[in-house]
């Protein structure tokens, strides 16, 4: 008893140094992501699509879904034939592609978001857990997220979606919530693999312990000394994760199995754009066009997190002597008591 009485002054010592080296960490991180310039434009891209999702009905010309009859398959306004009351032109029934890009939007941005939130809770769940318990609890979880990084996702996720497509489920959001279902399904097995192999890592290192033998419990262990050691990787991820959601939703729209018409999604406005291909392109092009856009930014921006948060940059020496970094790019308590 005497000798936990004697740690707890070193323990909360060394709590309030992680502290303060956690933030330090993140400081550097943002100054390192600030001075890469790509990332910059593309936070500022995302930011700004987000922001005309959410402001759609304010930002949108017309009603996406209006059909204007007597302007059906109107080119862009700067072609001949165009009018700037339609600046991108119409499609096949009459509706202005200007304002369904906008609202589609809505779609792409959320399919970005609200997969990626599910896979934190389910995979952050089974791998924390995975990872802490270690043992036979460790050997059937990983088992069943084996199963699941076997199967062929894609394929299922086109089988399901067709199913329930006439439920009511499926009719949902016009489909979106069964899109959503499907994609959280499966896209949460490669944040499991990662946060459980980070928890490995890191149970095991001093602090860990010393708290341990404190008596601390599981849970103050793992969301106060090992979380915020393995977020940066996760935020990484996370990042490079949301492209692959937002494809996805377009490959099924493209297919005709995702966001029902006449609801906007660029990946069904890409297949309608298709019939009037070679006549008028940009039915096509402009939805397309956006999806790259916003695939690229999140692509752009996840590497400048990863560089941002690299281990090699971490084990750098600081320019404050008090704040050592370890050479594994993780700020860690010291282990020296002769201070």
């Amino acid at each position: 008893m005497a000798t936990n009485l004697s740690m707890t002054p070193f323990l909360i010592e060394e709590e309030v140094w992680s502290e303060q080296c956690q933030q330090g960490l993140w400081t550097q991180a943002f100054r390192r992501l600030s001075q890469n310039k790509a990332a910059m434009v593309s936070l500022i891209v995302i930011c700004l699509l987000y922001l005309v999702a959410i402001f759609s009905p304010l930002i949108a010309p017309t009603d996406p879904t209006q059909v204007h009859f007597a302007n059906i398959l109107t080119p862009p306004a700067w072609q001949p034939g165009g009018t700037w009351e339609f600046p991108l032109g119409t499609d096949s029934v009459g509706r202005d592609l200007l304002s369904r890009l906008i609202y589609g939007a809505r779609i792409s941005m959320s399919i970005g978001l609200v997969p990626v939130v599910f896979y934190l809770v389910i995979g952050g769940t089974v791998g924390l857990i995975a990872g802490y318990a270690g043992g036979v609890v460790d050997t059937v979880l990983m088992r069943g997220v084996d199963v699941f990084y076997a199967l062929p996702d894609l394929l299922i996720m086109i089988t399901l979606v067709t199913l329930l497509r006439e439920t009511a489920l499926g009719d949902l959001l016009s489909g979106l919530v069964i899109i959503l279902a499907a994609l959280a399904l499966f896209g949460w097995v490669g944040t499991a693999r990662l946060v459980r192999g980070q928890v490995l890592a890191y149970k095991e290192i001093s602090f860990v312990e010393a708290a341990r033998a404190l008596g601390a419990s599981p849970m103050r262990i793992i969301f106060r000394h090992i979380v915020p050691q393995i977020l940066a990787p996760i935020i990484v991820q996370m990042t490079f994760t949301i492209p692959g959601a937002i494809t996805a939703e377009a490959v099924l729209s493209f297919i005709g199995i995702g966001v029902r018409p006449p609801t906007a999604s660029w990946g069904n406005m890409v297949q309608d754009g298709m019939s009037a291909l070679f006549t008028r392109p940009m039915l096509a092009i402009a939805p397309a066009f956006c999806i790259a856009i916003v695939t690229l930014a999140f692509t752009f921006l996840g590497d400048g997190l990863r560089d941002a948060l690299d281990p090699h940059f971490l084990a750098q020496p600081s320019s404050n002597p008090s704040t050592p970094l370890t050479g594994s790019g993780t700020l860690r308590p010291r282990t020296d008591t002769g201070r």
